[in-house]
């Protein structure tokens, strides 16, 4: 299975809805590439913010007996040589159809409306955290860098070269953060750069994207442990993750937004 095929399967992996044979075939090639690993991590946290977020509703009594009246007052059709079905009596069983069978249309409506509202309100949560998981995976599988050189003018060409636009790249050496490095990564199913910085024994993740027009946070997050800054400018935008301690993230990342934004 190449990347492709993963991408339009993973979703339906993420919700346990593969026949086996195919299931296996795709987890083999998620434990070998990061990039659609990342792509299924992002979409199981994004499954559940929406599990955890969106309100469920229980239809009321009064609607359960319009319902069995309705069924009840529908006029006969030509005879079937079949058992007919005591709707009462199934109803009575599976008490959730006779409360909710035709409030089903307009709950799916308004969990879509709220759900949708829900995913626009989280998002900016679910980057930093797609942003984590991203980082921890690749110093887990000893990943962090694909292309290792303290020279900006290697890696940014090196990012360039694999992406339909071209990251910034500062040299923040006088500020005390090292570049050691960069790699691909995925964030919101997009490849995006990844820039490493080093400061002592600390790393610095920083995921350089165009900007866009959906507003990100600019106060500092902790997840899972480690520290997310967002900044932007010169038509672009970057997610800082690290376990140094929230005053040096803030200091890193104003100082790399401001070479960054130098002409």
């Amino acid at each position: 299975m190449n990347c492709k095929d993963a991408s339009a399967l993973v979703g339906a992996y993420s919700d346990g809805q593969m026949e086996r044979r195919q299931a296996d075939s795709i987890r083999r090639h998620l434990a070998t590439c990061s990039g659609c690993s990342n792509e299924h991590d992002a979409t199981r946290a994004l499954s559940a913010t929406i599990q955890a977020s969106v309100a469920r509703y229980q239809a009321p009594p009064a609607l359960r007996a319009r319902v069995l009246a309705a069924i009840e007052a529908a006029p006969q059709s030509t005879p079937v040589r079949r058992r007919s079905l005591n709707w009462r009596a199934f109803i009575d069983r599976w008490p959730w159809l006779g409360g909710g069978a035709l409030a089903g249309c307009a709950a799916t409506m308004l969990a879509w409306s709220v759900g949708t509202a829900m995913i626009e309100a989280r998002l900016n949560e679910d980057i930093a955290v797609v942003a984590v998981t991203s980082h921890v995976k690749a110093t887990l599988d000893n990943e962090l860098i694909q292309v290792a050189s303290s020279n900006q003018h290697t890696v940014k060409p090196w990012l360039s070269a694999r992406l339909d636009y071209s990251p910034p790249v500062p040299d923040l050496t006088d500020q005390g953060f090292t570049l050691v490095g960069g790699r691909l990564d995925r964030l919101e199913g997009k490849p995006v750069a990844t820039l490493v910085y080093r400061i002592r024994q600390h790393t610095i993740d920083v995921f350089v994207q165009p900007e866009t027009a959906r507003s990100r946070p600019t106060a500092m997050r902790t997840v899972r442990g480690f520290n997310v800054a967002h900044a932007s400018g010169s038509g672009m935008e970057w997610l800082a993750v690290s376990d140094v301690s929230p005053e040096v993230l803030d200091t890193f990342v104003e100082q790399f937004t401001r070479v960054s934004s130098v002409p």
